[in-house]
């Protein structure tokens, strides 16, 4: 998921590069931080 995340936001940086539009961008942005959410709670907690 994490690597999923990072990816999301590679694209996020390239389209905002390439003049993407904003709403592109912004999507890019919010899928990698669910992507980061959900890598979170996927780790499982020793407690």
């Amino acid at each position: 998921m994490m690597g999923l995340a990072g990816l999301l936001a590679g694209g996020a940086l390239s389209f905002r590069s390439q003049g993407a539009p904003r709403v592109l961008t912004i999507s890019f942005w919010v899928l990698a931080g669910m992507a980061l959410i959900a890598a979170y709670l996927l780790i499982p907690s020793s407690a």
